[in-house]
């Protein structure tokens, strides 16, 4: 079974991704379950580092104090460059700062 037809593993794609430095900090940021996955329609929070992912997949996720949301164009087969590991993604919303999502929820 290859692994494209079946997916890859949330906390190695990060890391192929490289939005993580390192495999474990992707693993522990997963556990934490503060991030959700929109797959066939279907959107739910994540909290194990093993659920699959697959291109066309949409991952949202708080990343540098923003929430962002990335649409899984490819899984990738390593951890290559950053010019490489950005064709596995794009950025759908770059989201805001913690503090003005925080900020704007206060004022309405």
């Amino acid at each position: 079974m290859s692994e494209i037809s079946c997916g890859l593993r949330i906390d190695v794609w990060l890391w192929h991704a490289r939005q993580f430095k390192t495999r474990s900090l992707a693993t522990a940021k997963v556990q934490k379950g503060r991030m959700r996955l929109t797959s066939a329609g279907t959107t739910r929070r994540i909290s194990k580092p093993a659920t699959l992912v697959r291109a066309g997949d949409t991952l949202t996720l708080p990343l540098n104090g923003r929430i962002v949301q990335l649409e899984i164009l490819a899984l990738g087969t390593r951890r290559g460059p950053a010019s490489e590991a950005r064709e596995l993604y794009r950025m759908i919303d770059d989201g805001q700062s913690v503090e003005a999502q925080q900020t704007e929820a206060s004022h309405v």
